[in-house]
């Protein structure tokens, strides 16, 4: 069997869910991937065109051999910046012929999976040229809460025509399972999960640092609740506080002295980062896009041994009693919370049974997504 995979995040990216999914298939059936990357579903902002400049056109190619494994194909639509309005499928429609055609080859050789990481019209276009074939739309996210106006509309519009026509629909979190409760019959729930043998040994996973922090990886983006790590900061002047990434929204008042803002780094630096924390936290505001997310940091943070000090937001605010996770309010006693954290103790078994369980193999194993791929349902 192979699949064809509509891609929400580009194949270069950081690797997420989807990489993980495309990764666990190839090596639960031995088939080959047709991985093809996302292009842009709302209209153009400001911001958008420094952004394109930088990235040098985007012209479909295939993805250099020596990026990817053998077993993959990776391939970059062209399109306009338009999809949201009306008639824009039939412009873009004469761009992505050769998109279209490779997806045909690939599927016309073997029993093949069709799977949807994004609504888009492409996906819809490829949707209704291969009815007949197998198909699952992963909903990693609430698309449409990234988006406003008339580009959410049009993407509100685009996954209910994505998830009537799909064979199954796979979800990250209870919110979302929600969103596609009339869909109930084909519907299958799969948590996130963390990549537990790209992580140090259990034995190392934690190494002392010279004073106590609380830390942070990941992007920092309109989602990361700042007034809450400043509330969190000024109740433990004596902790160090510690955010490690991109920082696309930034406090317009001065740092407290006792926050540090580091730059994006790779992941082995980031897991030896990593080592060093007494917390991780997991600061997001309380959104309609954040009430979706069940957050890897989660699995990650647990994997290596870490209580989470997290806000209540998304599938975080399910795991109160959870081992290992404690729960930033604005209400709270900060300095008490944080101190219950740090005295939070994780044996070696419960971090290697964490592992165990919370892998993205033992994850999409579980689901009915290994039968629905096996046996072509």
């Amino acid at each position: 069997m192979r699949l064809v995979y509509l891609s929400p995040v580009p194949w270069a990216s950081f690797a997420q869910r989807p990489h993980r999914f495309v990764e666990w298939f190839h090596a639960r059936v031995g088939g080959e991937v047709l991985w093809i990357d996302p292009y842009p579903t709302r209209l153009p902002e400001l911001a958008d065109f420094g952004r394109a400049k930088a990235e040098g056109g985007c012209a479909m190619k295939t993805a250099a051999k020596g990026n990817t494994p053998a077993w993959l194909t990776v391939l970059h639509p062209r399109s306009l910046p338009i999809e949201p309005l009306p008639g824009s499928s039939v412009l873009n429609r004469l761009l992505w012929n050769d998109v279209l055609r490779a997806v045909e080859a690939f599927v016309g050789q073997c029993q093949c999976l069709l799977g949807i990481g994004k609504p888009s019209e492409l996906a819809l276009q490829t949707l209704a040229r291969h009815p007949s074939i197998p198909s699952l739309y992963d909903a990693m996210d609430n698309f449409p809460a990234f988006y406003r106006g008339l580009s959410r509309l049009a993407m509100e519009g685009r996954e209910r025509k994505v998830a009537a026509q799909v064979s199954r629909i796979s979800v990250s979190s209870t919110v979302l399972a929600g969103r596609f409760a009339a869909y109930r019959s084909k519907l299958v729930f799969a948590h996130n999960a963390c990549s537990s043998e790209a992580l140090p040994p259990v034995e190392a996973a934690r190494k002392e640092s010279e004073r106590p922090v609380l830390g942070y990886v990941g992007t920092i983006g309109h989602w990361f609740d700042w007034p809450s790590v400043f509330n969190l900061a000024e109740a433990n002047p004596s902790l160090c506080i510690r955010l490690i990434g991109p920082a696309y929204v930034t406090p317009s008042g001065r740092l407290p002295r006792n926050i540090e803002l580091l730059p994006a780094c790779d992941h082995a630096t980031a897991m030896r980062s990593m080592q060093k924390f007494s917390v991780g936290l997991i600061p997001f505001k309380r959104t309609n896009l954040t009430a979706s997310v069940d957050p890897i940091k989660y699995y990650e943070y647990r994997a290596m041994g870490l209580p989470v000090l997290s806000t209540r937001f998304g599938e975080m605010a399910l795991r109160e009693g959870h081992a290992g996770v404690f729960f930033a309010d604005k209400c709270s006693d900060l300095a008490a919370v944080a101190e219950s954290a740090m005295a939070y103790e994780c044996v070696i078994g419960e971090i290697e049974e964490f592992r165990a369980a919370n892998s993205w193999k033992a994850r999409f194993d579980a689901s009915d997504i290994l039968r629905f791929v096996v046996q072509g349902r």
